[in-house]
């Protein structure tokens, strides 16, 4: 008759392979679920073509927007994310314009450490879109909070905007897809600059750098890939329902 001892071992065996068969069957599960969503997206991709795109990487310069405790800086990983969404939508034939495609603040020779700059700097952005004649505005940003346990990618459109509620929306279920802690929702709140542009837009606060975990993550390039992959596929999404599509770039 086996010890109590024995039987004891064999069952922490049991159980961690059987932890172990979970864990591979749910990652599984996981990229197979992922591959299968790529494959819609790419079906659906001919709803960006032709269509004028203005990403708006926050911050840039002297402003370097929030700083993780590793000492990452929002300025950089948001260009680095905006360029590989551009990436692509290009591909996929939209035209693209980045408000600012290197390290550099848009608030001309105002002093920058005043309220004043800070309010030039996002104005010179709307003012981009609307040149531009934009089909949709998108501004990435980094979040922070104090309390670093706070994680997750999460969307902002203007209150009373429909197209730009939907766009939100629509980019945070794939966010939630494909990135760390999901399960935030699509919000609108009064921001200056969804605001004042004159189409549908959002701000994408892609995870805190208040974070550790995240703040690691937002500066590895493949987990950027990813990050800017769920933003690319949530505008195909929105473009291709019915009424996006009968809005012509």
């Amino acid at each position: 008759m086996p010890s109590p001892v024995r039987i004891y071992v064999l069952r922490g065996k049991v159980l961690l392979s059987l932890a172990i068969l979970a864990l591979v069957l749910l990652t599984g599960y996981r990229v197979a679920a992922e591959k299968l969503e790529k494959h819609h997206i790419a079906t659906l991709a001919w709803a960006v073509s032709q269509k004028v795109v203005v990403i708006d990487p926050g911050h840039g310069g002297a402003d370097p927007g929030a700083v993780g405790s590793a000492g990452t800086y929002e300025k950089d990983i948001v260009l680095e994310v905006a360029k590989k969404l551009a990436d692509n939508l290009r591909q996929s034939g939209a035209q693209v314009y980045l408000t600012r495609d290197s390290d550099q603040e848009l608030n001309g020779s105002v002093q920058k450490t005043s309220y004043q700059a800070r309010l030039q700097d996002l104005t010179r952005r709307v003012e981009f879109a609307n040149q531009k004649s934009a089909d949709l505005f998108v501004s990435i940003h980094v979040n922070s909070f104090p309390d670093p346990r706070e994680g997750g990618a999460q969307t902002f459109s203007q209150p009373g905007e429909v197209e730009s509620k939907q766009l939100a929306e629509a980019i945070q279920q794939e966010l939630n897809r494909f990135t760390v802690n999901p399960g935030r929702v699509a919000k609108q709140v009064d921001y200056f600059i969804n605001r004042k542009v004159e189409m549908p837009s959002v701000i994408v606060e892609i995870g805190f750098i208040s974070n550790p975990q995240e703040e690691k993550l937002l500066a590895d390039n493949i987990y950027q890939e990813k990050i800017a992959w769920s933003i690319y596929a949530g505008i195909v999404r929105y473009l291709s329902q019915p009424m996006a599509a009968m809005n012509p770039g």
